[in-house]
């Protein structure tokens, strides 16, 4: 893969943000299964969301693009054994699996990069247990066969919300009714949050319950259509470099009342000392104190256990800002598209920072500036976003290796940095 260099530079001006990768994905899988014509739009084609067109278009939808819109037409369902390639999308393995089984269609699972290698066990525990059959040594690929049957579906809360995900779109499919009981507190609310409200908007009923959710069999997926909702995750590296360059960055196309939970980022950037008003859905980002010790910004604790994807982007700007910043409760990034805290860990330290990774986060003390350097992207999409800032703000430019890997959810995050003043090189802009 390319590699990218990004030097001292002062980034501001407007950016609409992509389509939330999260929405989307939930929003192609609803529209898969509607029982009448559905059109999903806006749609960028990231990396993530073209493996999740395959899985549905494998599930027998039709779909048809035109103007960044998918339109899909109900079609038959597979009735001989096909393979399901994941690419890299954790979503898309997690969510198709289960709604394959409900409907009884046998599917084999491949995956790249990573992706075999996280976690996938639960399934093959958990779908077995309600009639479904799955075959796997330990990772991808793996088979399903069999039909599902509703029941009760007990599993932890400190997992992936992806597998609550998943089960919540095969579920209502079942003739029975069906619960979902957590065993552990929930993490990653948002997502589930943001998984009922699209179920909602397709006609499928789900209820919160003291341990979970009521799940009723029987119910029709059906909506002429679902507009996407701006990715609240990918605004975070725009507020990464309007904190460091000073902005200001004018953020459109993010939902106030959105469910995604890295809507957060508003809160705690402004922790770190960022100004950021919002006016009719525009969110204006600027550092008036860029020029000031440490750029003005202070460090802070965070618990990162509801908003996994934001730690880079969160480390990134820690390490300019004064004092120590504790990020903790994120375990779960180890198994992502990388080992993401050591890969934070080992990227910040090649240019510079102060940076120790914990088992379960990231110890974090600023420095006024950064001399820069080389750094491993390692094939991770929001490795690399977030390096962008740090590139942006050192003293000496920061070069970046796999920057190809943005096109797993953002393939147009360089053109829109270097529109916006960013001084870049390296990769292609078109």
């Amino acid at each position: 893969m390319a590699d990218v260099t990004l030097r001292r530079s002062r980034v501001s001006g407007e950016v609409r943000l992509p389509p939330s990768k999260s929405a989307a994905n939930r929003a192609l899988l609803a529209a898969a299964l509607s029982k009448t014509p559905c059109t999903v739009s806006p749609i960028d084609r990231s990396a993530d969301m073209e493996a999740m067109l395959r899985g549905v278009e494998a599930l027998g939808a039709k779909a048809i693009f035109e103007n960044g819109a998918v339109r899909f037409a109900p079609g038959a369902r597979p009735d001989a054994p096909i393979t399901v390639d994941c690419g890299e999308s954790g979503s898309a393995l997690r969510f198709l699996i289960p709604v394959f089984a409900a409907l009884g269609a046998e599917a084999t699972f491949i995956g790249r990069g990573r992706l075999p290698e996280r976690p996938i066990g639960l399934y093959a525990e958990l779908l077995p247990a309600h009639g479904a059959k799955v075959e796997t040594a330990g990772g991808l690929p793996l088979t399903v066969s069999g039909k599902l049957e509703s029941g009760v579906f007990s599993l932890p809360g400190n997992i992936s919300s992806q597998f609550i995900t998943g089960l919540l779109f095969a579920l209502p499919l079942l003739p029975g009714d069906s619960e979902i009981r957590l065993t552990t507190a929930l993490e990653s609310k948002g997502y589930v949050d943001l998984t009922r409200g699209i179920l909602a908007e397709f006609g499928v009923q789900v209820t919160e319950t003291e341990t979970g959710w009521l799940v009723l069999g029987n119910q029709n997926y059906a909506a002429e259509g679902l507009d996407v909702e701006g990715d609240w995750s990918q605004a975070s590296f725009f507020l990464s470099l309007a904190a460091l360059t000073g902005g200001p960055v004018r953020l459109l196309g993010l939902r106030p009342d959105s469910a995604q939970g890295d809507k957060r980022c508003v809160e705690l950037w402004r922790k770190f000392g960022l100004d950021i008003v919002e006016k009719d859905g525009v969110y204006i980002a600027e550092n008036r104190r860029v020029a000031a010790p440490f750029r003005g910004l202070s460090g802070q604790r965070i618990d990162a256990s509801q908003i996994p994807d934001m730690v880079p982007a969160l480390s990134v700007t820690a390490a300019f800002a004064r004092g120590e910043t504790v990020i903790y409760n994120a375990a779960r990034l180890r198994i992502k598209e990388s080992d993401r805290l050591a890969a934070m860990e080992s990227a910040l330290s090649a240019i510079g920072a102060q940076v120790k990774a914990a088992p379960d986060g990231l110890v974090i003390l600023g420095r006024e500036t950064l001399p820069g350097g080389r750094a491993e992207g390692r094939n991770d999409h929001r490795v690399v976003m977030a390096l962008a800032a740090a590139g942006c703000a050192s003293e000496e430019g920061v070069t970046v290796t796999d920057a190809e890997s943005i096109r797993k959810s953002y393939p147009g995050f360089f053109r829109e940095l270097h529109r916006m003043g960013g001084d870049l090189d390296g990769v292609e802009l078109g």
